[in-house]
């Protein structure tokens, strides 16, 4: 099975450790982007995965590149141009400090490319999905109508679509948000969102839920999942429930939404190394479920369990395995030394 995801990869810069910006004089370097997230997860699943995106044609964009083919995935479909690679600022948050993202991201190569630059018949030839985030269309240019080309042609030539609303006021108000996901909605089979997502690109809330507080409802979940699905048809609404006791510890679950029926995964009390990337890390896990075509309360059970995992690692990649995966899903959550 092949997988084809769709966005920009960016160069990430952090202080070592829990380190202030202020108080740092060295930078981690890694390489990450919501959609490439996802292509690296399911590359180490073992799927057949593909980044479309575009780069300088320099070495800081190589570099980008070679960390792709690094984890396995494939990216043949990358198109090089452009001056400059996006860059993002990561400083970890800790104990009562929230974390902070800086991005520095205007006129990277992939918001001035141009619909020519993807042959999306090619792209998607003998591919069975196309995965793409709201990130995508929010870096403006030719972007929203490029999305909308994807995921036209995806849809004609029989993938099923998903996407992850992943709304970044940074990017985008909610009025453009609003205008732009509506009409690409229309090709999306699995919709993918989490507590602020619905909320924010639509205006669909969930009831006596405060995720300042980390006060969640199912009842207030299953009613956004409902009014999503009624709203554009979605196949599956999947929603991460994240409470957030601090910046240090978060209770993490999911919630998978179908034919009118929500299942839950359990709940996981996570203490956090690295949260970026943690929805990506979903959203693989939860495409290699439904991919493989496992009934939705294991698909959700291994969707959340692999995102728990990744609140562990540092930088954005989720770099597990199916069987650590299966194994936390199963239970075995005591987090012993394995000999």
């Amino acid at each position: 099975m092949k997988v084809i995801t769709f966005g920009e990869i960016m160069m990430r810069l952090n202080p070592e450790g829990y380190r202030r910006f202020v108080q740092s004089d060295r930078l981690e370097v890694s390489y990450a982007g919501g959609e490439a997230n996802v292509a690296v997860s399911l590359a180490a699943y073992g799927l057949e995965s593909a980044y479309v995106t575009k780069v300088p044609a320099h070495e800081i964009g190589q570099c980008a590149v070679n960390e792709l083919r690094r984890y396995g995935v494939d990216t043949s479909f990358v198109t090089r141009g452009g001056d400059r690679l996006g860059v993002y600022f990561v400083e970890k948050g800790a104990s009562q400090r929230a974390s902070k993202v800086i991005y520095d991201r205007a006129y990277s190569a992939i918001a001035q490319a141009e619909p020519s630059d993807f042959d999306w018949t090619k792209i998607f030839s003998g591919a069975d999905w196309f995965h793409f985030t709201g990130i995508t269309p929010a870096l403006g240019g030719n972007m929203p109508r490029i999305c909308l080309e994807a995921c036209q042609m995806a849809k004609s030539m029989g993938l099923k679509v998903s996407c992850d609303l992943n709304y970044r006021k940074k990017l985008w108000t909610r009025e453009q948000a609003n205008k732009c996901m509506s009409s690409l909605m229309t090709y999306v089979d699995v919709c993918i969102a989490n507590e602020e997502d619905a909320k924010d690109v639509f205006g669909i809330e969930a009831g006596n839920t405060d995720i300042d507080s980390g006060r969640l409802s199912r009842e207030g979940y299953i009613s956004v999942a409902s009014q999503l699905t009624e709203k554009f048809g979605f196949e599956k609404v999947a929603i991460t429930l994240r409470g957030s006791i601090s910046a240090s510890d978060n209770e993490w679950s999911g919630m998978l939404y179908s034919g009118g029926k929500a299942w839950f995964s359990p709940n996981y009390h996570v203490h956090i190394v690295d949260r970026v990337g943690g929805g990506d890390s979903f959203g693989g896990g939860l495409i290699y479920s439904l991919i493989n075509g496992w009934d939705e309360q294991k698909a959700i059970d291994f969707a959340v369990a692999a995102s728990c995992l990744k609140h562990s690692i540092e930088h954005d990649f989720n770099l597990v395995s199916i069987s650590e995966v299966e194994n936390l899903a199963a239970g075995n959550a005591s987090g012993r030394v394995q000999r």
